[in-house]
């Protein structure tokens, strides 16, 4: 009788175990979907890894006429695609407060319609809060037509609260092709 007493015990404490580890399991794979939208907001609202907003921002201060920043302007293709891209200059003089215009220019190289979405990127990735765009490209995917090719506008502002020890900053793009489109 006792026997059956500790399979019995047994038994039980593994059919236990057995369900913690599921709901273990079940609960890593729902917080692994969980990071990838939780980091998204971190790094919206912080701007680590160099994320800028993607929302327009309002001019509303005034320029600090004291100091000038080099803004660096870089640009990366997705590895696939037949497209070309790049800034028309690759860096600027600004002064913090100050509203700034920079062209991105963009070619499709196919004989196809195709989509392109532009992520940016600032560095260093501790003043990418200071970076702010009251009108960009990057808001909305864009639309090319065979060979087409187009000047893309960034409007933006430093924020005159950029720490004083940054001198030079980077804002890069990286284009992404969203594929044929489908017949207009």
């Amino acid at each position: 009788m006792s026997d059956n007493t500790g399979s019995d015990k047994r038994r039980a404490a593994n059919r236990s175990l057995i369900g913690h580890l599921l709901i273990m399991t079940a609960g890593m794979f729902a917080f692994g979907f969980a990071l990838v939208p939780l980091y998204d907001v971190f790094c919206d609202i912080t701007g680590f890894g160099g994320r800028t907003n993607t929302e327009a921002a309002t001019v509303t201060e005034r320029p600090d006429e004291s100091r000038t920043v080099t803004v660096e302007f870089a640009s990366n293709l997705s590895g696939f695609g037949h497209w070309d891209f790049e800034p028309e200059m690759r860096t600027m003089e600004v002064q913090p407060g100050r509203l700034y215009q920079m062209n991105f220019v963009a070619r499709n190289g196919s004989d196809n319609v195709l989509t392109g979405h532009a992520v940016p990127s600032v560095a260093p990735g501790s003043v990418a809060r200071h970076f702010q765009k009251t009108e960009c490209f990057c808001f909305e995917p864009q639309e090319f037509d065979p060979r087409e090719q187009r000047d893309m506008p960034v409007v933006f502002i430093l924020d005159p609260e950029i720490p004083r020890h940054v001198d030079r900053v980077t804002l890069s793009y990286t284009f992404f092709t969203g594929g044929p489109v489908a017949a207009r």
